[in-house]
């Protein structure tokens, strides 16, 4: 199983419910590493994608605690666990964790990968953070990217394996 995420300087992920950074190229890796797997999620990640709506050509597993949510395309979780019955199964390189917050808490440990885009600056009034591989044991840098740089952000892509897996 992966996580995949974009984090700032500080490890921030979100505010209000919302990404923080606008990255094109993220985006176009997101999908393509993601593309024709399944996705694990929580109700307001799901919520924040263009009406409310599942990511096409994948399997989404939302987790949320309102039991009677039902999204088209969505597969419904009570918590973390049964998110994982769900996807029992599903082959570990396409299976991925993409948020929110709560999610990556609960799931992280039992990530064999983390695919990060790291952002090089700090985002103001950020709410919501993922935890800090570089300070967590069994997680080592796999590999960086150059840095990339568009709607005046710069970035790298910072690929983690969590070595106790």
């Amino acid at each position: 199983m992966n996580a995949i995420v974009v984090a700032d300087q500080n490890w921030a992920i979100g505010r209000e419910g919302d990404l923080l950074f606008s990255l094109p190229t993220d985006m176009k890796r997101f999908r393509s590493l993601t593309l024709e797997g399944t996705v694990i999620l929580g109700r307001k990640t799901l919520d924040s994608f263009p009406g409310g709506k599942p990511l096409p050509r994948r399997r989404n597993i939302v987790i949320t605690h309102s039991a009677d949510l039902c999204r088209e395309g969505a597969e419904i979780a009570p918590d973390p666990q049964a998110a994982l019955e769900l996807a029992a199964g599903t082959e570990p390189d396409r299976l991925w964790i993409i948020g929110g917050g709560s999610v990556y808490t609960a799931l992280l440990s039992r990530c064999k990968r983390a695919y990060v885009t790291r952002v090089e600056a700090a985002a103001p009034d950020a709410d919501t953070f993922f935890p800090n591989l570089d300070k967590l044991p069994g997680w080592e840098v796999e590999s960086v990217s150059e840095p990339v740089t568009e709607n005046g952000i710069t970035y790298r892509f910072v690929d983690y394996i969590n070595t106790k897996i």
